[in-house]
């Protein structure tokens, strides 16, 4: 996964896409940072979860831009954002989450809200970083209420 950064990054630079290089170089950098805080090469799941953080930190940021009413911000955000994206993996759908949450919920025998404390961890898991928790948690709400 680094060396694919890696890689997008000399591309970008080739290409005269300088935002887009330095940008990649930042996500690198935050990778390269994991790596020596936990003292060893990071796995491709791991770089994804480095990747994902940042993806929410933009998402997060874009939020208090749009607020701001600061547009010259927004149009970066959104430009870095579609970027970090194009590496995640695919993330699951409003529906194929339900499904995900209705089996968990049976496992667990969840009945109330009080009971989201067992299933959010459970559907973490299985859902391996393709599950968005606010929509989850969003979706859990909802069903256990």
């Amino acid at each position: 996964m680094i060396k694919q950064l890696e890689s997008d990054m000399k591309e970008a630079l080739k290409a005269g896409n300088r935002t887009k290089a330095n940008f990649i170089r930042l996500l690198i950098a935050k990778c390269k940072n994991k790596s020596i805080e936990l003292g060893r090469e990071l796995e491709d799941s791991e770089t994804i979860k480095v990747l994902q953080n940042s993806a929410k930190q933009l998402k997060d940021s874009l939020k208090l831009y749009l607020d701001g009413g600061r547009e010259d911000l927004v149009d970066q955000a959104k430009v870095e954002l579609s970027c970090i994206e194009s590496y995640l993996p695919k993330m699951l759908s409003e529906e194929e989450t339900k499904l995900i949450i209705s089996e968990i919920i049976e496992e667990t025998g969840a009945t109330s809200l009080q009971d989201l404390g067992k299933v959010m961890p459970v559907l973490m898991k299985k859902g391996q970083g393709k599950i968005d928790g606010k929509m989850a948690q969003e979706i859990l709400r909802s069903i256990l209420s």
